[in-house]
């Protein structure tokens, strides 16, 4: 297993731990013990789509997922809101949907776009006191979350089969719930609505490769969201030991967010003989590492 982010398709029904695991018994019989995996963004048991394995030093990435767009398609069932926001989940409220129209779903979706303060599901991997939340919701516990500053991009119907249920495409950045919208929606239309579909679809640059399909993502093709400075043999020695080299000259990013997409805050990548050797920070005038891949990616 060569280190680098792996594109993979998580089914329906597993855990992105259960994805994570799989590659855990690989890397073990290929001989590599205690070999560092994560995963770039969780998807629920009952969701779909892409999700990211980084593997190795790109572990190290992990925190330069959650700011990247990340794009769903999701039905919404309309007429019954559930305690966990999806339609596993125990019935709640319910109300009547036989007014909504199209026209009614397309101006209460823009209250929705940009930045916003949701309340997570009860049911989510926030932590209360060390421990995931769904843990004390499973054991039948009260969850009280805060709300999380979240950010919604962009939002369009797909189409509708009203009053049951309508598809929706969105792209969010991450910490989004799309199970929250859901329930948002359903409460401010008065009539309750919860998430009955998830696929992601994509991941910054990156798309599901569908059932069964697994991409190795490596080298110039890895972060592409960030600027770049390649390195001759003295200056990425010069890092390898702790030390700066000049800004020289910088290479714009391969790949752009979206028009309007808040900032990532992307560091700078270290490319040297097609590989990436470090993510790199501009002070006083000078590039230094902040994350040093020993032996490149």
């Amino acid at each position: 297993m060569e280190p680098g982010i792996y594109l993979v398709h998580k089914e329906v029904g597993g855990t992105s731990f259960d994805v994570v695991r799989g590659f855990t018994r690989e890397a073990r019989e290929a001989g590599l013990k205690k070999y560092p995996l994560g995963h770039g963004g969780t998807l629920d048991p009952f969701a779909d789509g892409l999700l990211l394995i980084l593997a190795g030093q790109a572990t190290r990435l992990m925190e330069l997922m959650h700011p990247i767009p990340k794009t769903y398609v999701a039905d919404i069932a309309w007429g019954i809101e559930t305690d966990t926001c999806d339609h596993l989940g125990r019935v709640m409220t319910g109300g009547d949907a036989s007014s909504l129209s199209t026209a009614l779903l397309d101006a209460a979706l823009t209250a929705f776009l940009g930045w916003q303060d949701q309340v997570p599901p009860a049911t989510s991997a926030k932590k209360i006191g060390g421990e995931a939340a769904y843990r004390k919701a499973h054991r039948g516990e009260e969850v009280i979350l805060p709300p999380s500053r979240v950010y919604l991009h962009e939002a369009r119907w797909l189409g509708h089969d009203l009053p049951k249920r309508s598809r929706l495409e969105l792209t969010c950045r991450g910490g989004y719930y799309v199970r929250a919208l859901a329930r948002d929606l359903g409460r401010q239309l008065r009539c309750g609505a919860h998430l009955s579909v998830l696929h992601r679809t994509a991941i910054g640059p990156w798309m599901d490769p569908g059932p069964m399909g697994r991409v190795w993502v490596h080298g110039e093709d890895l972060v592409p969201w960030c600027r770049s400075r390649r390195l001759d043999g003295e200056e990425a020695a010069y890092l390898d030991h702790g030390r700066a080299i000049p800004l020289g000259e910088m290479e714009a990013p391969t790949w752009q967010t979206p028009t309007g997409f808040p900032d990532t805050l992307a560091p700078i990548r270290a490319l040297h003989e097609g590989r990436l050797v470090a993510l790199l920070r501009e002070e006083e005038g000078m590039l230094r590492t902040f994350a040093n891949l020993r032996g490149g990616l």
